[in-house]
């Protein structure tokens, strides 16, 4: 008996010291002009919030390493990739992403990119982990777009491809706009399937098809987002034995955002949040979070409205570790 209770004692402590992988980088909130379109002060507060709320717990964030050349070089264009490496960006594509190609610019794209790398890896050993950044579904193979230099989900799922991590994988992208980038670059891969459920009239003007899109009207609400979200999820996740689902959790379809078409309330994000991350781990499936799209002048309320994510993931990863802990004490 004294055993059996040493044993549960050593198990207890082991889960009470583990808890949701989040994964942050200084560098991924890099300078730029006050009066610039992209909040990336947004990156600075999710960490700060994140902290402030004790989602690490007794832990702290995952670092990821800069993404090399190698690894950049799966999802994009060699030429592009040494372009950026290099703070050579020719200025019409620089134009066309919206920044400023500068090194500092390039190191927080690899940041954020190797940030999903490791987001990915973490949610395959933890089954469930989170970026602070990422979501990047605008850069194609050819050259990054729309605020977005790397595609990181798809360098991410391409590594872990090589790597024989995986082979089939799930992208689930709820930003706002359209997916563009990612369903370019995985356009003649059977094995990866992307899926973008975006505001019909917004960016980007010349759409390329996902392997499914589900384009919503102007203005809709919680109720009818929610369920063109429950008709199309279950049956996709059947669809394989998927090895792992990339969730981009955009906040921008929220009523407030700049940028956004769509009228979802705080509770409406909440909710997306948690079906789709309970939905995908009741099939066992892991779920690797990254931030996506979100706009706002006010950076408190828009990193606040980001941690949704962290929030409800580290909700679903306790629940989950409590079923575990009384089913091995039990």
């Amino acid at each position: 008996m004294a055993v059996m209770w040493l044993f549960g004692q050593a198990l207890l402590s082991i889960f009470e010291q583990m808890t949701l992988p989040i994964v942050h980088h200084p560098a991924y909130c890099a300078d730029l002009p006050a009066n610039h379109r992209f909040p990336m002060d947004k990156f600075r507060a999710v960490a700060d919030l994140i902290r402030a709320e004790g989602l690490l717990g007794s832990g702290d964030f995952y670092r990821p390493r800069p993404a090399p050349f190698e690894w950049v070089a799966l999802a994009h264009d060699p030429v592009y990739v040494d372009q950026v490496f290099n703070a050579e960006v020719p200025q019409k594509i620089a134009r066309e992403i919206g920044f400023p190609m500068r090194a500092d610019i390039a190191l927080r794209a690899r940041c954020a990119t190797g940030g999903s790398v490791l987001t990915g890896y973490l949610a395959l050993e933890h089954g469930l982990a989170c970026n602070t950044a990422g979501g990047s579904h605008h850069a194609r193979r050819a050259h990054g777009a729309g605020f977005c230099v790397f595609n990181d989900v798809a360098v991410a799922l391409k590594v872990l491809q090589a790597d024989g991590a995986i082979r089939k994988a799930l992208v689930i992208d709820l930003d706002v706009h359209q997916g563009d980038g990612t369903a370019d670059i995985f356009s003649g891969d059977p094995d990866i399937f992307t899926f973008s459920m975006h505001s019909a009239k917004n960016y980007p003007v010349r759409k390329v098809p996902s392997h499914l899109d589900l384009a919503l009207p102007d203005a809709m609400e919680d109720a009818a987002y929610l369920t063109a979200l429950q008709e199309v999820l279950p049956d996709l996740l059947r669809q394989e034995a998927w090895d792992l689902v990339f969730y981009n959790a955009g906040v921008d379809p929220y009523f407030e955002d700049r940028l956004g078409r769509l009228a979802l309330s705080r509770d409406g994000l909440k909710t997306r949040d948690r079906y789709v991350i309970e939905t995908v781990r009741s099939l066992g499936v892991p779920l690797a979070g990254v931030l996506g799209g979100g706009y706002s002048n006010d950076i408190d309320e828009l990193a606040d409205r980001h941690v949704t994510l962290h929030r409800t993931a580290l909700s679903i990863w306790e629940a989950e570790s409590r079923s575990e802990r009384t089913s091995v004490l039990g």
